[in-house]
């Protein structure tokens, strides 16, 4: 899926930050504690809304929404499904600005692609391209965050071990 961005903007250089794990597991077993077990593995501390966090939901289809639920049962979205090829491939947009709040047009969200390619039978190399950044009103504050210490790569460091 392509959006287009809007010509009332600048158009910027595209920014895109990448992140990998090799983990040990299957790609079945990768992919599924990737979406379906998504709150096993997220850091509670990364959350957008109120309440602390008590769930963080990936829907399992095209169309499906990507959010949090706090502790107080308050709903946040971060984004939706644009593709769910299991166990091969996610997409996902990325509503979130600079600021951590969302922002529900989806010409100013961003898609994060995750990729579960198999190494061998019990090793899965999980590829994450975070891109479009550019689309946001503040992509460098955008990319700054995700590409930061508690960005993608710590949080794949916390996914690979709950897979393992």
């Amino acid at each position: 899926m392509t959006v287009p961005v809007p010509t009332s903007r600048p158009v910027t250089a595209p920014q895109v930050v990448r992140k990998s794990i090799t983990v040990r597991a299957g790609r079945e077993r990768a992919f599924t504690v990737f979406t379906e077990k998504f709150f096993t593995w997220w850091p509670k501390s990364h959350h957008i809304g109120a309440a602390d966090l008590a769930d963080a939901v990936i829907e399992p289809r095209v169309g499906g929404r990507w959010y949090e639920r706090g502790t107080d049962g308050t709903e946040c979205d971060w984004g939706r499904v644009l593709t769910y090829d299991a166990p091969e491939r996610i997409v996902l947009s990325w509503h979130l600005q600079g600021d951590w709040s969302y922002h529900p047009d989806p010409t100013k969200a961003s898609e994060i692609e995750v990729l579960f390619i198999a190494e061998t039978d019990d090793r899965t190399r999980v590829e994450l391209t975070h891109r479009h950044i550019e689309r946001h009103d503040a992509p460098e504050q955008v990319r700054t965050g995700v590409d930061s210490e508690g960005g993608w790569g710590g949080i794949l460091a916390v996914y690979g071990k709950a897979v393992a």
